[in-house]
């Protein structure tokens, strides 16, 4: 999907239909690019996504669960809570971030050849050299992609799970996944036409200035207004197709790998971390009841637990699991702790 990023940021950094290079449509920016760049003009600045995707998901996801288990404790209502872990985990997203998207949109405002463009690695070191490490330098637009990724992230988790709670579940498998990939398309999508002002931003504080050696956009909100004055509020949804086109089925196949993944990982942590810990028998219970033991112990009790293993529940949880299958699932000798 990063052709389509480049595309983006082209479309957002370009001032006004004026410039002679200014491109006049998609279909436009993509033969421009691919006649005077080369097919790889539509990778540049690929190589910070890849290094940044897996601790930039990592972090989006781990902290999502995080706030929502601190939120969870609070008078806040489930779907104001969910809206409020997306709004936590974009913004400690953004602080892991910003650094690469400072070197990705450098890069990919380049429109000289691919084989003339300096390395990621080279174009780092030219901006921490000349500008330092701070909001002029390797984390300038720091703002604009706090409020790029908090508002994107807020929604994105927000929807998806208040909508997907509202709406029944299908027991067609097919058709609970489509249930699933329209939800999901649709929190990208609406996400990406909300946050888009804050990346119109981003990629102006990021890219090159107007007048080499002046900054022109220097902070978030003055960088909004300047290009509404300037260019009006059209402009600050440039690149509004592209990123929807990216965004919106990535958004959903994000969620539901998530979401089928954690599942799975649920059902099945008994049998593949303590599967020693079962008495021979509760494979069976289980399997007769088209269940894992994890599942059986929801549908009673309507809770999941941290963990539902022997050595790691509560004593009110086992004195609840007892009365339904503890003693005939599990061995008598078990160790317990409380949560």
């Amino acid at each position: 999907m990063h052709p389509l990023d480049v595309v983006k940021t082209r479309f957002q950094i370009q001032r006004g239909t004026t410039d002679p290079t200014s491109y006049k449509s998609l279909g436009h920016c993509f033969r421009t690019i691919f006649q005077s760049e080369g097919v790889f003009g539509f990778y540049k600045g690929i190589l910070p996504p890849i290094l940044a995707e897996t601790p930039k998901r990592a972090v989006k996801f781990f902290t999502f669960e995080q706030y929502k288990k601190l939120l969870n404790l609070t008078p806040l209502s489930p779907g104001v809570a969910l809206s409020a872990a997306g709004l936590g985990s974009g913004l400690t997203e953004a602080l892991v971030i910003n650094p690469f998207e400072v070197v990705k949109v450098s890069l990919q405002a380049n429109r000289d050849s691919f084989k003339e463009q300096p390395s990621s690695f080279a174009q780092a070191r030219r901006i921490i050299k000349s500008d330092g490490f701070g909001l002029r330098g390797l984390n300038k637009g720091l703002t604009s992609t706090l409020g790029r990724h908090g508002v994107f992230n807020m929604i994105y988790f927000g929807f998806y799970f208040n909508v997907k709670d509202a709406i029944p579940t299908n027991p067609d498998p097919t058709l609970e996944f489509l249930r699933k990939f329209t939800i999901g398309l649709l929190s990208g999508t609406i996400s990406s036409c909300v946050n888009i002002p804050f990346d119109v931003a981003k990629s102006r504080i990021q890219g090159p200035q107007p007048v080499p050696g002046e900054i022109k956009y220097r902070t978030c909100f003055q960088t909004m207004a300047l290009v509404y004055r300037e260019e009006g509020y059209l402009a600050l949804y440039k690149g509004l197709v592209p990123k929807i086109m990216r965004l919106g089925p990535g958004g959903a196949v994000m969620l539901l790998v998530y979401e089928y993944v954690s599942e799975w990982l649920q059902r099945n942590c008994l049998f593949l971390i303590h599967g020693s810990n079962l008495a021979p028998e509760a494979h069976g219970i289980a399997k007769a009841r088209g269940e894992s033991l994890l599942m059986s112990f929801h549908n009673y009790t309507g809770c999941w637990g941290q963990t539902v293993l022997p050595e790691t529940i509560s004593h009110k949880t086992v004195n609840i699991f007892e009365s339904f299958l503890f003693s005939t699932l599990f061995k008598k000798k078990t160790t317990t702790t409380t949560i």
